[in-house]
């Protein structure tokens, strides 16, 4: 009887990837090609909790990132060294960054507005940070007080600072499909950003939906202008599910050839500067719609969820995610 079950479940394992090929050898005939692997960034410890109304205990957020390294997530995006007067969240950034322990095989990017805030992150021990810039006027000035340019001549300085220190930098581009003051951006002032950026040094410029209003349709627009000026290899897009789109707007993004993806655990986050923008698409969701694909990411879902689980329970909040209400061992509980 054993031995029967055994052979039952050899079989289903063997359909199971049978139909994933089969799906990637559909998708890549149908929709263009696909990347083989997928490199997930975990913004959740930073961009998911810094919008969070209550403060996260330190031991609490050392934990996430901890049960996130152990499902296989590579990079992690751990916490903000901006002024706690603007973003209490994360005030505790010099203790999480002395008690992170830290794996070879993980990046640990910390986000920095400023040569001040660079050089607290290079003294806590950061090697990669992320500087942030917006494609919106508006949103620019409310974000981090200043125009687009002179944002640009400050991440410059920022940017050639790190880098002389051995310091590896990533880009934001906010605002890429929307603004919550100017509605509209023009794919022509995401170029802008990004090539300036790019320019400066970032060795990955990440596209960001803050409000989540984009569509495949102007996803794709905005890609295809900004891949004229920063090769696509080292684009990367960030989704915010606010009108349910996130999910469709990376797979347009994969089907361009972007092949690294910002999510965030729980689906945690929105902004504190932009009105109405809910969560990041949530890493559960990403993971699954990847594999079932046939795209590796080298994540451990069934973790993923465990650590999800964990970060919801200590916000006494449900999970944005529908894998993980549909697999969470919480979701009998709510």
């Amino acid at each position: 009887m054993v031995v029967f079950h055994l052979l039952i479940k050899a079989e289903r394992n063997l359909q199971q990837k049978n139909v994933t090929r089969f799906a990637r050898r559909l998708y890549e005939t149908l929709q263009g090609r696909l990347p083989n692997h997928v490199k997930v960034v975990e913004v959740g410890p930073r961009d998911g909790l810094q919008n969070e109304p209550m403060q996260v205990e330190t031991e609490t957020k050392l934990e996430l990132i901890k049960k996130l390294s152990q499902a296989g997530l590579s990079t992690i995006e751990v916490t903000s060294f901006v002024s706690p007067k603007w973003v209490p969240q994360m005030a505790d950034h010099k203790e999480i960054m002395e008690n992170l322990n830290l794996d070879d095989s993980i990046s640990y990017p910390v986000l920095v507005p400023n040569l001040k805030g660079l050089e607290t992150a290079v003294k806590a021990g950061a090697k990669e940070i992320a500087v942030f810039g917006s494609a919106s006027e508006s949103f620019s000035k409310k974000n981090i007080n200043c125009s687009i340019d002179e944002s640009l001549s400050r991440f410059k300085e920022v940017i050639s600072a790190a880098l002389d220190k051995g310091i590896k930098v990533r880009g934001y581009v906010s605002c890429v499909c929307g603004c919550p003051y100017e509605g509209y951006i023009s794919p022509k002032a995401v170029v802008h950003v990004a090539k300036v950026l790019h320019e400066s040094g970032c060795y990955e410029i990440s596209l960001g939906d803050t409000i989540g209003v984009g569509t495949p349709g102007s996803m794709a627009v905005m890609l295809e202008e900004v891949s004229k000026v920063v090769p696509i290899n080292k684009l990367a897009v960030h989704c915010h599910d606010t009108y349910g789109q996130a999910l469709a707007n990376i797979l347009t993004a994969l089907q361009m050839g972007v092949s690294v993806v910002d999510s965030s655990v729980a689906g945690l986050g929105g902004c504190p500067y932009a009105k109405g923008a809910s969560g990041n698409v949530a890493t559960e969701d990403l993971v699954y719609m990847l594999h079932g694909m046939g795209i590796k990411t080298g994540i451990n879902l069934k973790r993923l969820i465990e650590a999800a689980d964990f970060i919801t329970l200590a916000l006494n909040k449900p999970t944005n995610s529908k894998v993980g209400k549909a697999m969470s061992s919480r979701s009998s509980l709510l």
